[in-house]
């Protein structure tokens, strides 16, 4: 049977179609890309040579330009692979992208390290291998592959959920789209930085400069804006390179070592970075940081730091994690760059529990690699030179404006004022006097808040609470965080003209925003358009269901930060049981603030917060509101294959065969909740030795009490 033969208008010239002839015969060159696009990016099997496909996109682009009324928004030439989305869809990691403790100085490291040798309780002859990396500044990927073929690529995001830009990604060279080799777990999900090199970056800024457009700031948020385009051919037009040196989800493990991995993940298709060795001692991990950091210039990539692991993959489970980092790593960040510049004027930032920040408003300067225009200078106290407990700052030297000032970026990341150069001061500066009122129209009286004992803290505060302004607009934004709602198109500029026109004052008003927007009509604002407005609206819409803790976290509620919110969520389980609790704490029952007090990590401070938010009658209105408008979904529920999921257990005593901080987190990897108190709803005390007040309260309140062995033998684990 012969082939068919090829149709007529594709022997045309560009230049010698009809309109309608360009038409057919971009309507074909579309259908004939598309197979194409999707036998490469989906099926991993292409049907034709390079040079081929190139020839038929060139052919189609072409059309295109004689004929532009063919170039629509669903055209081929604005995409690569996938059909653009209007936004990113949210991926919830199977196995949480955490971000690493930070060590600044040669004390951190040496803590570090002793405190893996305690909670493993190591005897002193027992060496801690670790692997050490370079630690690029770039931006998180995780990439999942199934039975060796890549399905989706997502962002860190909040490390709990990021976004799908797995068209994207598909663009970089190296990144393979099928895993090599005979050990492929069936799920593989490999996680690594996405960078731009120096060299590509100055090429690109260069380009920018030549056609007089905005130049870019540094190659690490240029790398992050290049793989966020909406249009993968803008992704696929910028040179990205992506090292792998981690994981997520994975049916097997292909080695038992850091160092293991790193050679199967390099077999594997993956870039690693070649500078990365193996370390026996807290000397050895301190001499490759100074390695790295002399070596870092030369370097056609940015890095901010060194990574340390611990080597061994069974050790690491059993260190498991704190809060939202492993024990069992860390990054070694090098010293913080700094600049002189002048201190312009001093503004007052109020936050949403009326907490004042003084910043600093500088004459521009660049401070690695960004330019700096803002640093905090923390609270009244930093300002005049006096540091905790009354030690001097700075020898006792106050900080003016029209000083000239050092700054830095501490971890490389926040800008702050640390030094004062006198001889430059001039002759009729004045010390600064903080503010005794709010900016705001309610000038309301400023106050130093107590600390333990009855003292006087640093930091000054707002007396207005819900009724300043600041507050108000600071909560909203709060709400809409990263690690809260997170709501895409809806950031700081949002909120801030929403609230001054009266539209959201408070955050159940988020939910009915598309319902009013028939009077309010946003799409008629500057900024605004039908696609964004359509898009915001169903962005809020996907909010309406809501993890238990990102709800608890965006109440606001003072002291309770994003882990203590996890801690309660997995304490209560339910938002009913949390909020029915709230309400009998606030109306100063004993035995409930004793339940609370008994959650690991939960303590007066959060307890006494948590009564005065509910004991106001403004806060449960708006909680009453909000949760009329959004569904909170139960805590993720314990692992069922254990024998204590869901059970609540305490150690006490002079543990043996473990440290205590390794029996509470072996506790929790098992889906069990850590109790520091017993009541009677304590299922478990594990004691040993020197068991004092606790073992009382189990005996009193009939809770089993375990031994060490007893444990391990509930839980089926050896020690």
């Amino acid at each position: 049977m012969k082939p068919p033969k090829p149709p007529r208008d594709s022997k045309l010239a560009v230049d010698e179609m009809t309109e309608r002839q360009a038409k057919r015969e971009h309507a074909r060159l579309e259908a004939e890309i598309k197979q194409h696009d999707e036998r490469y990016y989906q099926k991993d099997a292409p049907s034709v040579s390079d040079a081929e496909y190139d020839a038929l996109r060139r052919r189609y682009e072409q059309i295109e330009a004689s004929f532009p009324d063919l170039r629509t928004l669903e055209s081929l030439s604005r995409k690569v692979g996938a059909t653009p989305a209007r936004g990113f869809a949210k991926v919830r990691h199977a196995v949480p992208m955490l971000s690493l403790n930070n060590a600044f100085s040669v004390e951190d490291v040496t803590d570090f390290v002793d405190r893996i040798r305690r909670f493993l309780n190591l005897k002193e002859d027992e060496a801690v291998v670790f692997t050490a990396e370079p630690k690029i500044d770039g931006l998180s990927m995780s990439l999942r592959y199934e039975d060796g073929a890549l399905v989706s690529a997502a962002t860190r995001g909040d490390g709990a959920e990021g976004e799908d830009v797995t068209a994207n990604v598909k663009t970089i060279k190296e990144i393979p789209q099928r895993l090599k080799g005979t050990s492929v777990p069936q799920v593989c999900e490999v996680r690594g930085e996405v960078y731009m090199t120096k060299a590509a970056f100055l090429e690109l800024n260069e380009r920018q400069k030549a056609a007089g457009k905005q130049l870019y700031v540094n190659p690490r948020n240029t790398a992050a804006g290049s793989l966020r385009q909406l249009d993968p051919t803008v992704t696929a037009s910028r040179p990205l390179h992506f090292f792998a040196y981690a994981w997520g989800e994975m049916t097997n493990l292909p080695a038992d070592t850091q160092s293991g991995m790193l050679k199967w993940l390099k077999g594997a298709g993956f870039q690693t970075n070649p500078l990365w060795k193996i370390a026996r001692s807290t000397d050895e991990l301190l001499a490759f940081h100074h390695d790295i950091g002399t070596e870092r210039a030369g370097l056609d990539y940015d890095i901010d730091g060194v990574v340390y692991k611990v080597d061994r993959l069974d050790w690491q489970e059993r260190l498991g994690f704190v809060s939202r980092s492993p024990r069992w790593a860390i990054a070694h960040k090098f010293a913080a760059e700094k600049a002189t510049t002048v201190l312009r004027a001093i503004e007052i930032q109020v936050g949403r529990t009326g907490a004042f920040t003084p910043v600093a408003k500088l004459e521009p300067v660049t401070v690695g690699g960004v330019v700096v225009q803002n640093a905090t200078l923390h609270n009244e106290d930093y300002i005049k030179g006096i540091g905790k407990d009354g030690e001097p700052l700075r020898g006792g030297t106050d900080i003016r404006i029209g000083d000239t000032v050092i700054i830095q970026r501490a971890g490389d990341v926040i800008p702050q004022v640390v030094d004062v150069v006198l001889d430059k001061r001039p002759k009729d500066s004045k010390p600064y006097r903080f503010p005794k009122k709010c900016p705001c129209l309610l000038k309301t009286d400023v106050v130093r808040e107590a600390i333990a004992g009855g003292e006087e803290g640093a930091r000054a505060r707002c007396t207005g609470e819900f009724a300043c302004p600041y507050q108000r607009i600071e909560h909203l934004k709060h709400f809409v965080s990263r690690r809260a709602f997170d709501i895409d198109g809806l950031g700081e500029k949002q909120i801030e003209l929403f609230f001054e026109r009266g539209w959201v004052k408070e955050p159940a008003d988020i939910f009915t925003l598309e319902q009013r927007n028939r009077t309010i009509k946003l799409e008629d604002e500057e900024g605004f358009g039908e696609t964004s407005v359509r898009n915001l609206f169903a962005s809020i819409t996907t909010r309406r269901e809501i993890a238990f803790d990102r709800f608890i976290f965006a109440l606001g509620v003072r002291h309770i930060g994003d882990t203590t919110a996890l801690a309660l969520a997995r304490g209560y389980g339910s938002w009913k049981a949390f909020h029915d609790a709230c309400l009998t704490l606030a109306k100063g029952d004993e035995e409930t603030r004793h339940e609370m007090d008994a959650l690991d990590q939960i303590g007066d401070t959060v307890i006494d917060a948590l009564a005065a938010y509910f004991g106001e009658a403004h806060n449960l209105g708006i909680v009453e509101r909000l949760t009329k408008q959004v569904r909170v979904l139960d805590a993720e529920k314990p692992r069922a294959d254990s024998a204590v999921a869901g059970k609540t257990v305490v150690f006490t005593g002079s543990l043996e065969q473990m440290t205590r901080d390794e029996a509470k987190a072996m506790a929790e990897r098992l889906g069990a909740k850590v109790a520091g108190s017993v009541s009677k709803k304590t299922d478990y005390v594990v004691a040993g030795p020197g068991a004092g007040s606790k073992l009382a309260d189990a005996k009193k309140h009939g809770v089993a009490v375990l031994s060490e062995d007893d444990w391990f033998k509930l839980v089926g684990r050896s020690p």
